[in-house]
C-alpha cells in the first residue's frame, strides 16, 4: 500500500506534501497514470536512472501489486489494464495524443470504447458530448451514475465513491483533499446533476426532450355545480370555499370576451351585464377567475382580467373609462388581510406588470365589478357583474393619497356589446381620451406604439383581433380514445440549453448559479449567496459571564440554507465546484450563440407575420351580428397568488446581560473571484447584506434606549 506520506502534484504543478512547486528536473512522471511526483517528498524514490524511466507511482504499483484485489477488480482497474497500459506506453509508433487517447479507452470500458466513441460523435447531442467532457466520474470515466459530489468540487458515481472509501481512502481521488467523515460515511446525491444529466441524454434521442408531459387531476366534470365549504372551514366563511364546476372551456389564461363556442351548455357564452352572487361563482363563467386577487393575469405574459371591488380609494370610475390602482404598496402579513394603510411604494412587477405589458400590446381585458365598489356610481347594488371588454391607454406611477408612490392605469371600453348602464343598441366606438391632470407629475409613463393587438375595424364595423391572440400556457382537457380526460400543457419550447440552465440554479436567489458550491449534503449555491446568508457570523463563539470571566469558547453552528445539517467546517474553506462552473458558462455561451442566430435570420428574412389573422376576423365579424340578436332574446340579467422563494435572511445576533456575546472581530473569510463577472454578481448581493446589517445595527440601537430596556424589564417581571 502506498505511503500516507506519498502525494502527487495538483493540477497546478505545487507538491501537496511540501507545497512548494518543483523545478523542472526535480519531478518524475508515472509511466501508468502519467501524474507528476516531486522526487524530494517520495518515500522511496528510485535509485537508478533506468529506473525513474519505468519508475510506478505507489498508487499504481499498490495497484498492479494485487492488494485487495477485490475492490480494485470491482472498480475496473486490475493487472490486465495495468499490462494494457503498459504495452501501449512502449509503441513507439503513436504519438503522446494516441497514447493517451488509448488509455482513456481502456480505463473507460477496455477495447469497446473504440465503437462507443465513433457512434458518440455520429449520434450523440452536443450538448451530452458538453456533459461528458466535464462532469465524467473519475473512476470510470463515463457520465456518473447516481452523483457525489465532494466538498472540493468533485464528481464521482455513488458506487465508484463507495468502493474507494471502502479501500480505506479518505481523501479526493482528484485533489487528494480530506473527504469529511460524516460524507464518508453517508454520501449524500446530488439531485440538480440528476436531473441535468438525465435531460442531456434525452437530447440525445429528442432535441425537444420528448412529448409533453400529463398530468392527472380533479376532472371539472366531477365538481358540484356550485362552489362548497367543507363542515371544518363553514365559520370562515367563502374564504376557504372550493371552486365548483367551471362552465366554460377557457383556460385560465384566455384573453378577450368568452363566446358562444366555450360555452357547451347555454351556447352564448358570457354575455355583457351578466350577474352572480359572488366571485366563486364568477370564477365558474370564467370571467374574472381569481376569487381573492383583483387583478388575472402574468408579468411576463399579460393580464386578462381585473375586479373593481373599491380595494384603493385612488379608484376614479367613470364607466365607459376608469383609473386602476395596481396592486402592492401594504403589508398583509400575519392577520393584516384587512390592512388598508400603504406602507411603501408599488412597483411594475408581478401583476402590475402584467398590466403593463396588456398596455403595450393592446390586449383586451375582461372587466367585472362589485358591489364593493361603494364610490362608484356604476357597481351593481348586489353580487358581481361582467361589464365587458376594457384597453389599457397609459399607465404611469405617481403618488398616491397616502404619500406612496402607486402604479395607475387608464382603462377605455371597447366592447361590441353595449355597457350595461345605457340603452344603446350598439357597442362602443372609438373615442378620444380624456384628459388626465395627475399626468403631469407621474413618473414611469407607458404607452402603447404601432397597432394594437384588439382594434376596431371599420370595414366591419366591430372590435376584433387584428393580431393573433397569445397562445394559452395553461393546461387544456385532451379527450382520449379510450374516453378518458388527460391535461396536456401549453409551455413555450424552451431550448435544451435554456432548461438545463434552470435546473442549475441557486437554492437562495432562485438564478442560474454563478461560483457554484456544493455543501457536504449536496444543495448547490452561488458562492456570494451562501456567504452572505452567514455574513457577519464567526466559526467561533467566546463567551463571558456577569462577573467578567471568560468562559470556554464553542463552536458556532452554521445550518445549511436548505436543511438542518452544519456546515460551518465547509465554510472555512469552500471550494467551487469547477467542473459544474465550466459547463455552467458553455450552456450559456451556447444559448447566447442560439439567440444571436435566430436573431439573425429574423433580421435577413423578408417575409412578415399578417397583422389580420382570416379565421379570427370572421369568427369577430360574426360575433358582431350574433351579439346583438342575444342581447334582444335575453333581456332579464342573470342572477345569482405566486410563491417566491423563501429569502434565507443571516441568522441575527443579540446581546443579552449574563449571556453569549458573539464577537465579529473574525468574520468570514472571502475567497479570490475566478473573473471580473462573476465578481460583479458576488459585489450586488454583498451590498444588499450591508444594507440589512445596517438595519439591524439601528433596530439594536432602538432596543437599547431607556423606554425599550423598561419595557423589557415589565415583560420579565
Amino acid at each position: 500500500m502506498a505511503h500516507d506520506s506519498d502525494l502527487p502534484c495538483d493540477g497546478d504543478g505545487i507538491c501537496m506534501v511540501c507545497k512548494g512547486k518543483p523545478g523542472d528536473g526535480e519531478t518524475l512522471t508515472c509511466k501508468t497514470c502519467v501524474a507528476p511526483w516531486h522526487v524530494a517528498c517520495l518515500s522511496a524514490p528510485p535509485e537508478t536512472l533506468a529506473a525513474a524511466a519505468q519508475w510506478e507511482c505507489p498508487d499504481c504499483a499498490f495497484v498492479a501489486g494485487g492488494a485487495n484485489a477485490a475492490a480494485t477488480a470491482a472498480v475496473g482497474v486490475g493487472s490486465e489494464i495495468v499490462a494494457a497500459i503498459r504495452a501501449i506506453e512502449s509503441d513507439g509508433s503513436l504519438t503522446e495524443q494516441e497514447k493517451a487517447k488509448r488509455r482513456q479507452e481502456l480505463m473507460s470500458g477496455g477495447g469497446r470504447r473504440g465503437d462507443d466513441e465513433k457512434e458518440k460523435v455520429e449520434k450523440a447531442n452536443g450538448v451530452l458530448d458538453l456533459f461528458d467532457e466535464g462532469l465524467n466520474c473519475s473512476f470510470c470515466m463515463q457520465l456518473p451514475e447516481r452523483p457525489v459530489t465532494t466538498p472540493c468540487g468533485h464528481n464521482f458515481c455513488l458506487k465508484c465513491f463507495e468502493k474507494w472509501i471502502g479501500q480505506g481512502k479518505r481523501t479526493c481521488a482528484n485533489c487528494r483533499n480530506a473527504i469529511p467523515p460524516k460524507m464518508a460515511s453517508n454520501p449524500r446525491i446530488n439531485s440538480a446533476l440528476v436531473i441535468a444529466i438525465r435531460m442531456a441524454k434525452m437530447s440525445k434521442t429528442n432535441g425537444s426532450g420528448g412529448p409533453p408531459k400529463e398530468y392527472h387531476f380533479v376532472h371539472n366534470q366531477n365538481r358540484p355545480d356550485k362552489a362548497y365549504t367543507t363542515e371544518r372551514a363553514k365559520k370562515a366563511g367563502k374564504a376557504n370555499a372550493c371552486s365548483g364546476k367551471i362552465f366554460v372551456t377557457v383556460p385560465n389564461d384566455h384573453f378577450g370576451p368568452i363566446l358562444a363556442e366555450n360555452d357547451p351548455e347555454r351556447k352564448q357564452g358570457v354575455l355583457v351585464g351578466e350577474t352572480w352572487e359572488g366571485r366563486m361563482e364568477c370564477r365558474q363563467w370564467g370571467a374574472h377567475f381569481p376569487h381573492v386577487a383583483g387583478i388575472a393575469g402574468q408579468s411576463e405574459y399579460g393580464a386578462q382580467s381585473v375586479a373593481l371591488s373599491g380595494g384603493y380609494e385612488d379608484d376614479e370610475d367613470h364607466g365607459e373609462w376608469f383609473l386602476y390602482t395596481g396592486s402592492g404598496g401594504r403589508d398583509l402579513s400575519g392577520n393584516k388581510r384587512t390592512n388598508k394603510m400603504h406602507s411603501f411604494d408599488q412597483k411594475f412587477d408581478k401583476s402590475n406588470e402584467a398590466l403593463r405589458v396588456s398596455c403595450r400590446k393592446g390586449y383586451p381585458v375582461r372587466v367585472v365589478r362589485s358591489h364593493k365598489e361603494k364610490d362608484s356610481s356604476y357597481a351593481p347594488e348586489t353580487g358581481v357583474r361582467y361589464d365587458g371588454i376594457y384597453r389599457i391607454e397609459k399607465c404611469w406611477r405617481k403618488a398616491g393619497i397616502q404619500g406612496f408612490m402607486v402604479c395607475r392605469y387608464l382603462f377605455v371600453r371597447c366592447d361590441n356589446a353595449p355597457a350595461p348602464w345605457t340603452s344603446d343598441d350598439n357597442g362602443d366606438r372609438p373615442r378620444p381620451l380624456p384628459n388626465i391632470p395627475e399626468l403631469k407629475n407621474a413618473t414611469d409613463i407607458t404607452e402603447r406604439k404601432g397597432v394594437a393587438s384588439w382594434d376596431y375595424d371599420e370595414e366591419k364595423g366591430c372590435w376584433m383581433w387584428k393580431k393573433p391572440p397569445p397562445e394559452s400556457r395553461k393546461p387544456i382537457d385532451s379527450v382520449q380514445e379510450d374516453g378518458t380526460t388527460k391535461v396536456r400543457r401549453h409551455r413555450p419550447a424552451l431550448s435544451i440549453q435554456e432548461r438545463l440552465l434552470k435546473e442549475f440554479s441557486c437554492s437562495i436567489c432562485r438564478k442560474v448559479m454563478s461560483l457554484p458550491l456544493t455543501t457536504p449534503c449536496a444543495h448547490n449555491f452561488c458562492k456570494s449567496c451562501l456567504e452572505s446568508s452567514f455574513a457577519g457570523q464567526t466559526f467561533i463563539k467566546q463567551r463571558t459571564c456577569e462577573g467578567g470571566r471568560t468562559l470556554r469558547t464553542q463552536k458556532n453552528i452554521m445550518k445549511c440554507p436548505s436543511c438542518p445539517n452544519d456546515i460551518s467546517d465547509f465554510l472555512q474553506n469552500p471550494q467551487v465546484n469547477r467542473e459544474l462552473m465550466g459547463v455552467i458558462e458553455s450552456l450559456q455561451r451556447q444559448s447566447k450563440q442560439t439567440e444571436d442566430d435566430e436573431a439573425s435570420e429574423e433580421t435577413d428574412g423578408t417575409d412578415e407575420k399578417p397583422d389580420v389573422v382570416p379565421d379570427v376576423v370572421s369568427e369577430d365579424a360574426e360575433l358582431c351580428s350574433e351579439t346583438s340578436d342575444m342581447l334582444k332574446e335575453d333581456t332579464e340579467g342573470k342572477e345569482g397568488i405566486q410563491k417566491s422563494p423563501t429569502k434565507i435572511k443571516p441568522q441575527e445576533q443579540k446581546k443579552s446581560s449574563g449571556g453569549d456575546s458573539i464577537p465579529t472581530e473574525k468574520p468570514l473569510e472571502k475567497l479570490d473571484s475566478v473573473d471580473d463577472e462573476h465578481e460583479k454578481s458576488g459585489k450586488e448581493t454583498k451590498k444588499a447584506a450591508v444594507d440589512n446589517k445596517v438595519k439591524r445595527s439601528n433596530k439594536r440601537k432602538a432596543d437599547d434606549s431607556p423606554g425599550a430596556r423598561v419595557k423589557t424589564r415589565k415583560q420579565k417581571a
